[in-house]
């Protein structure tokens, strides 16, 4: 990042956790989170007999919110935007706090409402997923928000003041096993606030798409008791069976027992019970399909509201393409002349060879991202390119596609070959369908033919004429700027390697 970068704060005051997001926004418009923080605040719990929020728990809270101002001061913040969700809105001395937190912070902290809650995570989703029409769920401390997105757009949307804590707190649960009969309880209560809202439950089939801790946590370990081979979170996909087994299971248990449970957060085992009994009944109620975990949330879409803002929302496409621009502007390893003649090449030659082969659409997405991609891991190391470029963009945050199709774009952007292909691939087969690895192989050394077609990186190519002579021969009519030996040179290379993917030897010619 240059010297004109600016930097933004974004703190989100929720009922069960207070979270810190420190945003970096270069000239070009490119982001990354450079730092964060969370604290469990538990303020739900803490809001006393007559509903205020106790004078130690706002000091506290005082403190936690001087010490995310120092970081985001540390850092350079040119502003610090915080918000508050359902504790204090729902608190008697709501405006007292307020004020009281301005005074002894010198932030002003600006309370949401329901609809605003609900508002941000859509933001949040939308900028980061590329689902047309689906439920989106925010399970928080002491409040729920269900939205329901058509094509694209925030069709209806609602807050109910039920939420992980206060839902332990109603029921006294204090971190003791949850009987069967307790948990239908809870579900029923919150099924039948939900029937006050005919849409939740007018639209069966779609995907449930989960924001907030609650999801998180059940993500996270679900991966780890499935042992699943990626740790991202977002984009990672729960069916309703999953939810009914880890519901069961957590909830035999008391709380000192589910702290010794691998992969469930320590801070959650109290409250995420009750908690993934709301995310059930949202799933029944809404007829959901599978749910799927948003790792954007609130500080997310505050963030793109403010730092980023758009007049319209993001097609699926759109995400995607602004995902990757955003990769390739934070790391600029290749100049963008060469990667976008090597995206065009590579998108000419699928054009007129996929048919044949039987490579759909989304082919072709994954050929587009990865040809643009394909460099990137040299910021790191040019002589393990390769492996760097496979590294970063599994781990990166990046988003538009599917953890299944993000790893196949990866080793399509990384492809050295057959049998570098498989030995990086077999950790993953879990996540892969059949044929996915023959494909990444056709798909990749599409991508090094095209690269090959620029080896020089001077853009010699004006235009390509692609043609298969005698079902043997991929014959390749350049009409070039200039002599190009490098480019023969590079397509020879790798002819054995694409033949066997192809059953066509390619062979280069300029005019």
């Amino acid at each position: 990042m240059n010297a004109s970068a600016t930097v933004t704060g974004m703190i989100d005051i929720g009922s069960n956790t207070v979270r810190l997001a420190v945003y970096q926004v270069s000239s070009e418009g490119a982001y990354r989170v450079i730092d964060q923080g969370r604290w469990s605040a538990r303020l739900s719990q803490k809001l006393a007999e007559d509903g205020t929020l106790p004078d130690a728990t706002l000091a506290e809270l005082a403190e936690v919110l001087r010490h995310y101002g120092s970081i985001c001061n540390m850092h350079g913040a040119k502003q610090i935007r915080a918000v508050a969700t359902a504790a204090i809105r729902q608190a008697a001395n709501r405006d007292v706090a307020l004020q009281r937190l301005k005074r002894e912070t010198g932030l002003s902290v600006e309370l949401l409402s329901g609809k605003d809650e609900a508002r941000y995570g859509s933001v949040a989703m939308l900028r980061t997923m590329d689902f047309s029409d689906a439920f989106l769920v925010d399970i928080g401390g002491g409040s729920t928000e269900i939205s329901l997105i058509l094509g694209r757009k925030v069709a209806a949307s609602v807050s109910f003041p039920i939420g992980c804590v206060n839902t332990a707190a109603r029921w006294s649960l204090n971190g003791n096993p949850v009987p069967p009969a307790l948990l239908e309880k809870i579900e029923a209560e919150a099924r039948k606030l939900f029937e006050g809202e005919p849409w939740i439950s007018s639209y069966p089939g779609l995907p449930l798409i989960g924001l907030g801790g609650t999801v998180r946590a059940l993500a996270k370990f679900r991966q780890r008791s499935d042992n699943y081979p990626l740790s991202n979170l977002h984009g990672f996909e729960i069916e309703p069976r999953l939810l009914d087994e880890s519901v069961g299971m957590l909830a035999a248990l008391d709380v000192e027992k589910r702290r010794k449970v691998p992969g469930l957060s320590k801070d959650r085992t109290d409250v995420i019970v009750p908690g993934l009994a709301i995310l059930r009944a949202v799933l029944k109620s809404a007829a959901a399909s599978r749910i799927v975990v948003c790792g954007a949330g609130i500080r997310d879409g505050l963030f793109f509201e403010t730092c980023l803002p758009r007049e319209k929302t993001p097609s699926p496409q759109d995400v995607l393409n602004e995902s990757v621009r955003n990769l390739t502007t934070l790391y600029p390893a290749a100049p963008r002349e060469h990667l976008a003649q090597v995206n065009r090449l590579a998108l000419d030659l699928f054009d007129r060879l996929a048919p044949a082969a039987g490579l759909d659409e989304p082919s072709r997405k994954w050929l587009d991202a990865a040809s643009r991609l394909f460099r990137i891991g040299a910021v790191i190391d040019y002589n393990e390119c390769a492996n760097h470029t496979f590294y970063l963009l599994l781990n990166a945050h990046w988003y538009g596609l599917s953890h299944r199709e993000t790893l196949i774009t990866a080793s399509i952007a990384s492809y050295r070959g057959p049998s570098q292909l498989r030995r990086k691939l077999a950790p993953y087969r879990s996540i892969l369908k059949d044929g996915d690895v023959e494909a990444s192989a056709r798909l990749g050394v599409l991508l090094q033919l095209a690269a090959a077609l620029d080896r020089s990186e001077s853009q010699g190519i004006v235009d390509l004429d692609v043609a298969v002579e005698k079902g043997k021969s991929l014959v390749l009519t350049a009409r070039a700027r200039h002599p190009l030996p490098m480019e023969k040179m590079e397509v020879e290379s790798i002819a054995k390697d694409f033949k066997k993917c192809w059953g066509l030897s390619p062979k280069l010619k300029a005019r």
